[in-house]
């Protein structure tokens, strides 16, 4: 019976985790658009408007990365079991 509740929970966990992932997924698209906007307005500067919007999808992916890990971790090796 416990081992069945921490497998349900766990499952839970995992889908909660990866809810995380659509934060980055509605960043990146903002950010995209904005890059898109600012290079319309200012073509010059587009070097650099691209170059800080591929740091900044970067770091904001890496957020969804860490979900995907912990739903994994969760699924997959459940540390949670060994403490049975």
């Amino acid at each position: 019976m416990e081992r069945a509740i921490i497998l349900a929970a766990s499952a839970v966990g995992a889908g909660l985790a990866m809810i995380a992932g659509l934060g980055p997924g509605i960043g990146e698209g903002y950010t995209a658009g904005k890059a898109c906007e600012a290079i319309g307005r200012q073509p010059e500067a587009q070097s650099v408007v691209t170059r800080t919007m591929i740091v900044g999808c970067a770091i904001a992916e890496s957020t969804g990365i860490y979900s995907l890990v912990i739903a994994l971790i969760l699924i997959f090796m459940n540390p949670l079991l060994g403490m049975l």
